[in-house]
């Protein structure tokens, strides 16, 4: 028996039924209706699929979309209980020291110090905003604080 070797020097054609051109005068072969029938609703111009395939009613239950999100980068705010906590006496607060605690993730950026707890350990403070009442009380424990 012989085997057959597919090339393209032997491929046979597909034969295709040629699909109608709607809807294009009556030259086309389409018909008087263009395939729509002879009257009614759905006979028109502007019909919509999505009535047609009653999709419209649950188009209307999805939940309509409001308002934006702002791109702008927020400070990750924590408290001078927080500083207390993980920082020593002369230690230098800024981004990449609250990172290597875990205070800040990966992408933030920005930090605050808020007033809540107490402080009683000098530390430098740079790079973050810091609140009327938190400076008030790392300055009082001998720290400073370097815009």
């Amino acid at each position: 028996m012989e085997e057959k070797i597919f090339g393209l020097h032997n491929l046979k054609s597909i034969k295709t039924k040629k699909k109608k051109r709607l809807g294009r005068g009556d030259a086309s072969g389409s018909g008087n209706y263009s395939g729509k029938g002879m009257k009614g609703q759905k006979s028109r111009a502007g019909v919509s699929s999505l009535k047609r395939l009653g999709m419209k009613a649950n188009i209307n239950k999805l939940p309509k979309l409001k308002g934006f999100k702002s791109f702008k980068v927020k400070p990750v705010a924590f408290n001078v209980s927080i500083i207390q906590k993980y920082f020593k006496n002369d230690d230098i607060v800024n981004v990449e020291s609250l990172k290597k605690f875990g205070i800040l993730g990966k992408k933030d950026e920005k930090f605050k110090v808020l007033s809540e707890g107490d402080i009683d350990i000098k530390v430098i403070i740079s790079g973050g905003l810091v609140s009327a009442k938190a400076k008030e009380k790392i300055e009082k424990a001998g720290g400073s604080i370097e815009e």
